[in-house]
């Protein structure tokens, strides 16, 4: 892989300033809300708007052309009809602008005439030395210079970055991932991959250090080859989710009128996943489950999973793990009775997973369990509850401190011996902040069903996996 996509792309998603052409003061419009989402979410650069016909833009200064700016600016980012698209992209070459985010619609995506516009903003930008995002897409989030042209609250930040095919969709998912408390470094909607391709941005995101786990939503590759190519580089070093779309006739229909795009075979595309390693997600929310326990546990040097869980929760989640390949080996009988001391009286001997039958047990005493089961050589990683505090107990302050020693002993275990572990989030009870936060400053993912528990060590082992058929150290991403 060459350092030249970083030299490239660097300047969109590291800008220093940048010029919003079309850049309007009426509120609905793209060009208005390309002003006010980096103007009120905190980007750290010069804004310059765009426009003829007006003198000032929520409340800075309007120049009648991107020529007539003074100075360097690193981006350009273009809100103009598409018959316009190309004099402004040629604009663009003439002030020295090497990279533009293109939000306008009405290329490719809607026949041959729209095909042909766009073929020629491609040729005026490479004539230029330009690279650009879409057309056709929302726009992006960039941590690095805390740039959002596409959401009015910029997302948490974090080491997940998400390609997503789809502009309006790829940022409701986006938005549903900041729910869940996920952060996000990089969101780039890619629109019609009219010339930056989903390969570029791997490459570029391969190279991020603000990234540690590339998450994408795809309908369709434009190219499937330079893209699989580079995957199998990339994922050495870090790891790959994608939901594919188009699996079906009617999908494949609607991702040719959408973005331009041909589905391609899915079989084929799932071949070329497992042969390169490519995780794949089922459903789409399901990427970020799986990339948020990438980011921060350590790999598993196998697939055999400990779980900690009282009645149907442990059934679910040990019927989940073996849906999907890992094991839930049964404990040898020293390990069984030495369990057993700290389970009520009432509860049965413990196998895995470890039953404390709804007994009044503390989140000291489930801590205890997962480290204990964190040490034994036959479990790789475990899956046990976020320590917490019922709320039909009164809490004692010898309650909170039986709590937070809970979620100290849980919060120690992934780097006292390297495995990770993954916490279910119970309704019914709550940690408090100081739990929540000890559990969470150590990496340790939480999630609010048994299935997307089992789901996330999934991908911890898979990813492990990965990495030794590639020959790569098994250590924390």
């Amino acid at each position: 892989m060459t350092k030249e996509i970083v030299k490239q792309l660097d300047r969109i998603f590291k800008a220093r300033s940048m010029a919003v052409i079309g850049a309007s003061n009426t509120p609905g419009k793209w060009g208005h809300r390309m002003m006010h989402n980096p103007l009120t979410t905190g980007y750290r650069g010069a804004i310059y708007p765009v426009n003829p016909n007006e003198k000032q833009i929520s409340g800075l200064p309007a120049f009648k052309n991107v020529r007539d700016i003074p100075g360097e600016v690193d981006l350009a980012v273009i809100v103009v009809p598409a018959a316009l698209a190309p004099q402004a992209m040629a604009d663009c070459g003439v002030k020295g602008i090497k990279g533009v985010v293109m939000i306008t619609a009405g290329f490719a995506e809607t026949g041959a005439e729209g095909q042909a516009l766009q073929d020629e903003v491609v040729r005026t930008a490479r004539q230029a030395g330009i690279r650009f995002v879409g057309p056709n897409g929302m726009g992006i989030y960039t941590s690095a210079v805390n740039l959002s042209l596409c959401f009015d609250v910029a997302p948490r930040r974090g080491k997940i970055a998400f390609v997503s095919q789809s502009g309006t969709f790829g940022g409701l998912l986006a938005q549903i991932a900041g729910t869940k408390g996920y952060g996000l470094s990089k969101f780039i909607s890619i629109g019609n991959q009219a010339d930056l391709k989903a390969g570029d941005y791997l490459e570029y995101l391969a190279e991020d250090d603000d990234t540690a786990a590339i998450v994408f939503y795809m309908e369709g590759f434009k190219d499937g080859r330079h893209f699989f190519e580079l995957a199998r580089e990339v994922i050495r070093h870090k790891p790959i989710i994608i939901y594919k779309a188009g699996k079906t006739e009617a999908a494949v229909r609607a991702t040719m009128s959408h973005t331009s795009s041909i589905a391609g075979s899915d079989a084929v595309f799932e071949a070329m996943c497992k042969q390169v390693g490519i995780i794949r997600a089922p459903e789409t929310v399901q990427i970020f489950d799986m990339a948020e326990a990438l980011v921060n546990m350590p790999l598993p040097r196998g697939n055999r999973v400990g779980i900690i869980g009282s009645g149907g929760q442990g059934v679910v989640v040990s019927d989940t793990c073996e849906m999907l390949g890992l094991k839930v080996p049964a404990l040898d009988v020293e390990t069984r009775m030495q369990l057993k001391k700290g389970l009520p009286p009432h509860a049965p001997v413990p196998s895995n997973p470890v039953d404390f039958a709804g007994g009044n047990r503390s989140a000291l005493d489930e801590a205890k369990a997962a480290d204990f089961l964190a040490q034994i050589d036959y479990i790789d990683g475990v899956i046990c509850n976020l320590p917490s505090v019922r709320y039909s107990e009164y809490v004692t302050p010898e309650i909170a401190r039986t709590a937070i020693q809970g979620a100290e002993i849980l919060a120690a275990i992934p780097k006292k011996y390297g495995k990770p572990v993954v916490t279910l989030r119970w309704r019914m009870g709550g940690g408090g902040d100081v739990v929540q936060s000890i559990v969470r400053n150590a990496g340790i993912p939480s999630y609010e069903t048994p299935e997307q528990c089992a789901r996330a060590m999934y991908a911890l082992a898979e990813y492990g996996r990965v990495r030794r058929m590639y020959g790569e150290e098994n250590t924390n991403i």
